[in-house]
């Protein structure tokens, strides 16, 4: 999420860089966001101004009692009565604003870094010639004229099945079989050993089920709920009247974001005059606005008439870098511990929305699939050099894998939502004939750090501003197995293992049909 006071004093700068995203629309962004901006300030101003007459006239009317001024006292109850209506409406105007500021934030995407290509779409992605990596060997091994691609081999080893995975799950589903599956685990072990052994990331087993707030945090909400598969928990509420506590103790923990209550139980311990709702939305906006949203929902269950609801709101993973990412969300983290770095193997879920008619036979675009992730929190110093060193992890699969492969640095137009700068590492498909994406290695800056309040404290002690996180794939484990089908296929079908795999197989040389 962008930072609004940047945007009020550079102006000029973030229409540029919102410009060269596409659209050409930055300008007009802009003057809707210092709109809000202003009128949100200029509300802040007269409720202070109010809530300061308010306290001064209180005051007054003690001492207009004392002196037996009951007309006096009189008068200054009439204005504090009205008073108190402004500031409500004051109050109710702030959350108004800040709510529609956040929204208008919410679905922006970060600036591009200063280096990153211009261009539309993938046409004018770049090349980076010193990461290139041909091996040594011949592609495939076995030097075939006509390589199949990685569907047909599996198909005809009896060890990948689409047609029942259909028949089970629908389209975009597959079962690996037999030396396939132990291939699948294989590359897994082989991908966390690598990257917990060689570039010291720490082996992570996380939820794989999220709430919106996660989501929110690396960015995947609100902009893109259409990319993603929702979860339903079982356990239905019940209740016998409207407002029962215990209902509402149980939508708070569902709905409530968790850096949102964990500032609350700080704020607990605040005096009473600065946790009312009004100091709340001036001081903790974020968390009045979250209770306000939860408090709609408590109201709406408290309303329903059946005898039981359900809690809704958690996501499947699109990729291990939300739950890795968020780890962090609303802490403040000492420069000293930064980098911290992350690797998972979890399963990962996409709806592929806008996939229709891509890819539409084999593994490469799966709406279930597994991947190792890689993910780092870094100071913002610590960032572009941390992208180098993620990117180096996730090449060292492919080098080991003796696989060729290039990477390319994206363009402005290619860029995902929340990052600033963005490594794709592509490997060749003999099958294809043609280099696919098997990782995504992106520089997000302070953008996620911002939306999920997660900062950094210096040595001074004082608190500087959002940690930089980074995430990469390291690799996507399916495409990883598809590359190595197509790369080290044999002409009787075979598929030889690569050297680097055989500890992880048992020895096993080659896969080839029983």
């Amino acid at each position: 999420m962008h930072d609004i006071k940047f945007i009020r004093d550079h102006t000029d700068a973030f229409v540029a860089g919102l410009d060269r995203r596409g659209g050409g629309e930055g300008g007009a962004v802009a003057t809707l966001l210092r709109k809000l901006d202003e009128e949100l300030r200029t509300v802040l101003t007269g409720l202070q101004q109010k809530q300061a007459r308010r306290n001064e006239a209180s005051k007054l009317i003690g001492q207009a009692k004392a002196k037996k001024d009951e007309a006096g006292a009189a008068a200054l109850m009439t204005e504090v009565a009205g008073l108190k209506d402004a500031i409500a409406q004051g109050e109710a105007d702030e959350r108004r604003l800040n709510e529609e500021l956040k929204a208008a934030l919410a679905v922006l995407p970060n600036i591009p870094a200063d280096d990153v290509p211009e261009g539309a779409d993938e046409h004018a992605n770049v090349a980076i010639e010193a990461r290139r990596f041909n091996p040594a060997r011949h592609v495939p091994a076995s030097g075939m004229n006509a390589p199949k691609e990685h569907f047909a081999l599996g198909e005809a080893l009896g060890l990948m099945d689409f047609e029942r995975a259909a028949k089970v799950s629908g389209a975009r589903f597959v079962y690996l079989k037999g030396a396939l599956a132990r291939l699948n685990r294989a590359l897994a072990s082989f991908m966390l050993d690598s990257h917990t052994e060689k570039f010291g990331y720490i082996e992570v087993v996380p939820p794989v089920l999220v709430r919106d707030g996660a989501m929110f945090g690396t960015g995947q909400l609100p902009k893109f709920k259409e990319d993603l598969f929702s979860a339903v928990t079982g356990e239905p509420l019940e209740f016998t009247r409207p407002g029962n506590s215990e209902i509402a103790d149980q939508i708070l923990r569902a709905y409530m974001p968790a850096d949102i209550q964990q500032q609350m139980e700080r704020i607990r311990a605040l005096p009473p005059e600065q946790t009312d709702f009004g100091a709340l939305a001036r001081n903790f906006p974020e968390v009045a606005n979250a209770i306000e949203s939860v408090a709609r929902r408590i109201q709406e269950t408290a309303d329903t008439t059946d005898a039981t609801a359900r809690v809704e709101g958690l996501w499947l993973v699109p990729t291990a870098e939300v739950p890795l990412t968020n780890y962090i969300a609303g802490e403040i983290l000492a420069e000293a511990e930064l980098p911290i770095r992350f690797t998972a193997y979890t399963p990962c879920f996409r709806a592929e929305a806008g996939a229709a008619g891509k890819d539409t036979r084999g593994m490469i675009r799966m709406h279930q699939f597994d991947k190792v992730e890689l993910v780092s929190i870094t100071t913002p110093e610590q960032s572009n050099a941390e992208h180098e060193r993620m990117t180096d992890a996730a090449q060292e699969i492919l080098k080991r894998l003796d696989l060729k492969h290039q990477v390319m640095t994206l363009c402005t137009g290619d860029m995902g939502f929340a990052a600033r700068k963005t490594y794709d590492i592509e490997v060749w498909l003999p099958g294809q004939n043609r280099f696919r994406e098997i990782s995504s290695c992106s520089n997000c800056g302070d953008f996620q750090g911002r939306r999920m309040n997660a900062r950094v404290r210096g040595a001074d002690g004082k608190v500087k501003g959002p940690v930089h996180t980074l995430n990469g794939s390291g690799l996507a484990i399916g495409r990883t197995l598809v590359a190595i089908l197509e790369n080290y296929q044999e002409a009787d079908g075979a598929i030889a293992i690569p050297d680097a795999l055989k500890p992880y197989m048992g020895g096993l040389e080659k896969i080839e049909k029983k």
